[in-house]
């Protein structure tokens, strides 16, 4: 007789969709947000003018370029390296005055989503048709492991749009170790930091008229329905933004309104929401130099050069190792 049983093997998103529901309270993490439809949400909400933080960071790219090129190694050429490339607008802007001045580089974009290296692949083709690129689809953390081959020159590890922000400090310190870990001395990190500011402009940002960012959060239950067969009424829910300006935390939920029992088919499971009951399923944190330069030092990177937007709403660093 078999007595073997059989193992199942989940997918991350299965994974995660399990453990954060089962969870109390229960949380969804908002890298699943993003497909066809969610990768396209975001851009909506990156139009926004609510949203700031695109425009802020857009004006450094666009008005500083040429400082920012001065950090690079112009003269051996280097690796620009960027996680979480999305659609590119931004980082296009630095990719066109490298262009311009004849910089001897390879830009490799690195997302999650290979819907969006696709089209970002397709622009560059179309837009920049000089620049060398070579798309990398997968998570930070798969593709940092293998930033270790490119080690023949300097790597300018590019982090826009404050992506760091989705992460709570001690995970931001570990992503931080774990980039450090693959940077030699002449490597070159730039990152993008969201800055504290008056709490109605930050809430402003993630809770707009349009329903933009309800429609973004709540493309996560969308993707069960879809994916895994799930039974999510939609309208059961609403999104809801907090900001705490002493913590420079915001984070994002999906309400229920109601008592309801949810069913997920595909992988048997049965999540029961009491009415008011929430799913964390973002977090946006917010910053100033202070902490900025304490999650460096736990890393071992220490700033090397700070670009600010007009406003002071945005900054971008560079770190070097210490």
């Amino acid at each position: 007789m078999d007595t073997t049983t059989k193992s199942t093997t989940y997918t991350e998103f299965e994974k995660d969709v399990i453990s954060g529901l089962k969870a109390y309270p229960k949380h969804l993490s908002s890298k699943f947000i993003y497909d066809q439809k969610g990768d396209k949400l975001f851009q909506d909400i990156m139009a926004m003018p609510e949203y700031y933080l695109t425009e802020c960071e857009y004006n450094i790219l666009k008005n500083q370029s040429p400082i920012i090129a001065e950090k690079f190694n112009l003269k051996e050429g280097f690796d620009l390296i960027e996680l979480g490339a999305g659609d590119g607008k931004k980082t296009k802007l630095l990719l066109s005055h490298l262009s311009e001045i004849g910089a001897n580089f390879t830009y490799l974009p690195v997302d999650i989503s290979q819907n969006v290296l696709d089209e970002l692949g397709s622009a560059l083709e179309n837009e920049l048709p000089k620049v060398n690129f070579e798309l990398l689809q997968g998570s930070y953390f798969q593709v940092l492991n293998q930033l270790s081959s490119y080690n023949k020159r300097q790597k300018v590890i590019l982090v826009l749009g404050s992506n760091i922000g989705n992460l709570m400090h001690k995970d931001a310190i570990d992503f931080l170790k774990k980039i450090e870990e693959n940077m030699s001395s002449e490597d070159l990190l730039f990152m993008g930091f969201d800055q504290k500011k008056h709490p109605q402009i930050i809430l402003d940002a993630y809770n707009d008229p349009d329903g933009i960012t309800e429609a973004f959060n709540k493309n996560l239950l969308e993707r069960i329905n879809k994916e895994l067969d799930g039974n999510f009424q939609l309208d059961h829910f609403f999104h809801w933004e907090t900001y705490d300006p002493e913590t420079g935390t915001a984070k994002s939920y999906l309400v229920s309104q109601i008592d309801q029992n949810i069913k997920i088919n595909k992988l048997d499971l049965d999540v029961s929401f009491k009415a008011w009951e929430t799913i964390h399923t973002e977090i946006s944190q917010k910053y100033d130099d202070e902490t900025v330069e304490w999650l460096a030092s736990q890393a071992n990177l220490g700033i090397d050069k700070v670009f600010e937007s007009d406003t002071g709403y945005y900054k971008n660093y560079t770190f070097k190792k210490l």
